[in-house]
């Protein structure tokens, strides 16, 4: 296991919010784009990998209660997503390396 902070210091993600639980620790890495899929599937306290910025992820990753948010590949995040995540304590981070390429970097870290 790792904190948020940490594996955020180890990859040199970009941290696109204020980190409000800076000591959540991640146990998994989880990659999916489609939404009801993560809602099922995706393991609490996992970094979910996904090119999705919106507003929509941001209460799936609160419903699913992953530790963070990483938008791989530099995809762009919604204004709106960000201040949601804030209210919502939701963490999120950019890498501007692709889907597996940052899942791996995570699972790494793990």
């Amino acid at each position: 296991m790792i904190t948020v902070d940490e594996m955020a210091a180890r990859t040199g993600f970009t941290v696109l919010n204020r980190i409000k639980q800076p000591d959540r620790q991640i146990t998994s890495v989880y990659c999916c784009d489609l939404l009801s899929a993560v809602m099922g599937k995706a393991p609490a306290d996992s970094a979910w990998v996904t090119i999705m910025g919106n507003i929509n992820v941001v209460a799936v990753s609160a419903l699913a209660d992953t530790a963070c948010v990483i938008i791989a590949d530099g995809a762009a995040v919604e204004g709106r997503a960000l201040e949601k995540a804030d209210e919502q304590g939701v963490i999120m981070l950019r890498s501007e390396l692709p889907v597996f390429e940052t899942a791996k970097l995570v699972d790494g870290c793990l």
